[in-house]
């Protein structure tokens, strides 16, 4: 899913870069499905409505987990809520936004994850 970057050293040779962030503390890098492009009934949605969609997304899929998530047992006394590669449901709008190569990610907080799912497809804002 990540995108990978050449970047010249100062010795002239290459080395490949992710150009995704790692998390800090207690965030946790999620990975946001692309919209469907098009109604049930085959009807092209409008670039509006993709926009919403996204910005509004519930579903996610861990990538990276922070040093620092599930750490505290008082917080988190049965363990972490999830691990990286797991599709999540998390709140709508939640997290910090951010593109890399017109991909859409997001930080959120540990405690933002509300359920992990077996298969995502279907599951919609309500």
């Amino acid at each position: 899913m990540s995108k990978v970057a050449q970047i010249e050293t100062e010795s002239d040779e290459t080395r490949t870069a992710n150009q995704l962030p790692d998390p800090t503390g207690y965030k946790i890098l999620i990975a946001l499905p692309e919209p469907d492009k098009e109604f049930e009934g085959g009807i092209l949605k409008a670039n509006k409505t993709l926009q919403d969609e996204e910005v509004g997304s519930i579903i996610g899929m861990v990538l990276k987990i922070g040093p620092d998530c599930y750490k505290d047992p008082q917080r988190f006394p049965s363990g972490p809520y999830c691990k990286e590669g797991d599709w999540i449901i998390m709140r709508s709008y939640s997290g910090t936004r951010f593109k890399v190569h017109n991909q859409e990610f997001r930080f959120i907080n540990d405690d933002s994850v509300e359920a992990v799912v077996e298969d995502p497809r279907g599951i919609v804002k309500a």
